[in-house]
């Protein structure tokens, strides 16, 4: 039986090419043409995608595929409903990035509150040799309150290293949890009232664009700092900016941003500002993880008809079950 045709939009890790090429049979974006790879659509089973957006429209190209399977624990650029509802899994990469996002978060929390990004302009435009020690930091670390928007594992991993740091820890999310002891707020606002520090690690949904919004922020307050390690679309840019001009909060740390690469002129170069080119889980040993989960993922849909991490959306979907739409 001839291997299974796996459809690469873009370059992926040289571990997760070299997989797939002893695994399947690849069809790349980068080096085929439109006309090959329309010629080739009826035969494509699987798809592999990182930063790749899967619609109703890339959907109707291939009309036999069975499997996305996505680089990355959000999955928000993958129409997961539209593929549910004509039988197509979704794969997703959760666990394998938590701890590194994690640690990211923790290290962009200190880095805002303590303006690490600033004081590390001012010894590299030779400031500190030139006009002495960098001005005290207006923010601490002690006796704060961090408040997750987003429990699920990565803001778990976060709020055990919190805890670690001696942070009160509360949430907010579509639910309270019984198996946790940090105090539930049933809204964004609430939570924010009710911390320093805002955590965003939910992932970006239609539901919650543009939700922690001026009233979160003023609700924060002066002495607050938004830190953004789930999606840049959550955030109302204009206003959290707003609120960093007048001193409505003190600060930000963000790795993630709602039109990236794009990132606003008005939060770059700021003293109260640290900001990040999404890097999250990128360390070769975390995104090497997540390459062989999406491998993983392809093969054993193939070999075994199930997937090793499905998306709640596709967790029903069986193979040979995929209906036109």
């Amino acid at each position: 039986m001839s291997q299974p045709v796996i459809f690469l939009p873009n370059p992926a890790l040289p571990l997760v090419e070299d997989a797939l090429d002893r695994e399947f049979q690849v069809l790349r974006g980068a080096t085929a043409s439109t006309d090959e790879i329309q010629k080739a659509a009826d035969l494509v089973r699987g798809v592999s995608v990182f930063q790749a957006r899967i619609d109703e429209a890339f959907l109707d190209r291939f009309p036999n595929l069975e499997i996305v399977a996505n680089f990355g624990v959000g999955y928000d650029a993958v129409d997961a409903k539209a593929c549910a509802a004509r039988n197509i899994m979704v794969t997703n990469t959760p666990d394998v990035l938590t701890e590194e996002v994690a640690d990211t978060a923790i290290g962009l929390m200190i880095s805002a509150v303590r303006q690490f990004g600033a004081a590390e302009r001012w010894v590299q435009s030779g400031n500190w040799e030139r006009n002495g020690s960098f001005p005290l930091s207006p923010g601490t670390l002690r006796g704060r309150t961090l408040g997750v928007y987003g429990l699920g594992r990565i803001g778990k991993a976060i709020a055990a290293r919190a805890e670690a740091f001696g942070m009160e820890v509360c949430y907010h999310g579509r639910n309270r949890q019984s198996d946790v002891a940090y105090a539930y707020h049933d809204t964004l606002v609430g939570l924010a009232q009710a911390c320093d520090t805002l955590m965003i690690a939910t992932p970006g949904t239609p539901e919650n664009r543009n939700a922690v919004s001026t009233e979160v922020l003023e609700a924060l307050g002066a002495n607050g700092v938004v830190v953004n390690i789930g999606r840049g679309s959550v955030v109302d840019e204009p206003a959290l900016i707003a609120a960093l001009d007048k001193g409505t909060i003190l600060g930000a740390g963000l790795d993630v941003f709602a039109d990236e690469p794009r990132v606003p002129t008005a939060l770059l170069n700021r003293d109260n500002v640290v900001v990040l080119p999404h890097i999250g889980s990128a360390s070769i040993h975390t995104r090497n993880g997540m390459g062989q989960l999406v491998v993983d993922n392809l093969v054993r849909w193939f070999a075994a008809g199930e997937a090793v991490t499905p998306v709640p959306e596709t967790r029903h979907v069986k193979p040979g079950t995929r209906r036109a739409v």
